[in-house]
């Protein structure tokens, strides 16, 4: 009786320190029938003796141990009925979703759960989530963190409170649960696939924490969970900093690179990875060779950019460096399809006016032209105004035309090596006009490639960096 008092009291104090529960809330257990969420149910009808909330029961079946997670199923619903407890019993198909999400069959399960556990709060009216995770549990994922290559925020492990979601169970050991249970005379199921070593939780469970607890430390469990409070402490306090700091140097989607420059490094690299966990579909899956990447740019002069999975680009223009997702950048930088034409004057013909469609003089083009973007080196040859013509680069012909610097990268320039023969929607070189002593031209018409349709681009129309793939 004394031991089970000090476990419930253990629990208890967790409870309030870490404010998890409040009055009038609804607590939406996860109960598979194993021991740590059995002792969550029973060890949540005691604490509610001292505080007025409600509990309903989620038990999930992951479809993956036939008949045994049936009686597992049947034992949570029974023990639900004898509590008078709402049990909200789901069916899944982990192996299904492993597939149809590809991803292995722990996440997938992992997956299942926390879905049906959200469903049951919204269904029900629940206020918060309650899951049965142990001491053991957050060392183990403290150690598969590390081994994986983490950052201060893994190596916190699981965290007490997270969002809608409350950990009871933390504070105790999967020793401390099972006496418990026991000195109550409170059954339990269990799961065989716990026992084997197919997943790494359960290689880090079975071998290395006991060998660290005998030929290391003993008490490594309680140890390690400390160190993972002050760690959180200490992550904590950093995501403040990591805030302020971001609202200094980030507007909307763009760096300014003197500000960011100005941060302490290890600042710069959680604002970078922050707006890389954003960019990501899932948030996760974000490494620090990710990050390394984006800080070259800061480190490198030069307008440049990078190209990261899930189609996420950053690119540097002078002080800035800009950051967006795929479908965000395709109406940025794309190429229209160029139809080049051989056509001989008779005589007559007018130089066509149309915006997207140009003349050029056959016969100075020495090599095959190409269609892309701007290069450092590129200029054009610009009239003097006394019948003569000179090189400008064709930076400062943008900044003399006043182009807009975020626009400036996604003109598509056709370019003889760094000579422009045009920049589209703006003008063509001197050098490649035709002339009266012009006898073949090359037609260059600018269209917009709509999945094959060959749809022409109106001209006169306004492009605004709307352009898609092609080379000419």
């Amino acid at each position: 009786m004394q031991n089970r008092r000090k476990t419930e009291e253990k629990v208890f104090s967790y409870l309030e320190k870490y404010r998890m529960v409040q009055p009038g809330d609804k607590l939406i257990l996860g109960v598979s029938g194993g021991a740590d969420s059995v002792c969550l149910l029973f060890l949540s009808l005691e604490y509610r003796r001292r505080m007025d909330f409600e509990m309903a029961v989620v038990h999930v079946n992951h479809g993956l141990r036939g008949e045994e997670a049936g009686e597992d199923a049947r034992y949570v619903e029974a023990l639900c009925r004898e509590k008078g407890i709402c049990c909200y019993p789901v069916q899944g198909d982990v192996a299904g979703l492993a597939a149809s999400e590809r991803c292995s069959v722990e996440d997938a399960g992992r997956r299942l759960r926390y879905r049906a556990f959200y469903q049951a709060m919204e269904e029900l009216g629940g206020t918060k989530i309650a899951v049965a995770h142990n001491a053991g549990d957050r060392a183990e994922t403290m150690l598969l963190h590390l081994f994986r290559g983490s950052g201060l925020r893994g190596l916190c492990g699981m965290e007490p409170v997270r969002g809608r979601i409350i950990r009871p169970l933390l504070c105790l050991e999967r020793e401390e649960i099972e006496a418990y249970l026991q000195e109550r005379g409170i059954s339990w199921r269990t799961d065989r696939t716990n026992r084997e070593d197919e997943y790494t939780r359960n290689r880090i469970r079975h071998h290395i924490l006991p060998m660290a607890e005998q030929k290391v430390n003993p008490g490594v469990i309680g140890h390690m969970c400390r160190t993972a409070d002050i760690l959180a402490e200490a992550e904590d306090y950093l995501q403040v900093q990591t805030g302020e700091a971001r609202e200094q140097c980030v507007r909307g989607n763009t760096v300014d690179a003197a500000a960011f420059e100005g941060l302490h490094p290890v600042l710069r690299k959680r604002v970078l990875l922050g707006i890389l966990e954003e960019l990501s579909p899932t948030g996760k899956d974000i490494a620090a060779v990710h990050v390394d990447s984006v800080l070259s740019l800061f480190e490198e002069q030069g307008n440049r950019s990078i190209c990261l999975p899930f189609g996420i680009r950053f690119w540097r223009r002078y002080g800035e460096v800009r950051f967006g997702a795929a479908r965000e950048q395709e109406t940025e930088r794309r190429l229209p399809r160029p139809v080049f034409s051989e056509i001989f004057l008779k005589g007559g013909e007018e130089v066509p006016g149309k915006r997207y469609t140009k003349w050029f003089d056959y016969d100075k083009i020495k090599k095959p032209p190409v269609l892309r973007f701007r290069q450092k080196g590129d200029y054009l040859t610009i009239s003097d105004g006394a019948g003569g013509i000179h090189r400008k680069s064709l930076k400062d012909y943008m900044i003399t035309e006043k182009i807009p610097r975020e626009l400036r990268d996604s003109i598509p320039v056709l370019a003889e090596d760094s000579h422009v023969l045009w920049l589209a929607g703006y003008r063509i070189s001197e050098y490649y006009k035709v002339d009266r002593n012009t006898i073949r031209v090359l037609q260059v018409q600018l269209k917009e490639d709509c999945g094959g349709s060959g749809t022409e681009e109106k001209d006169g129309g306004e492009h605004q960096g709307t352009f898609i793939g092609g080379r000419g």
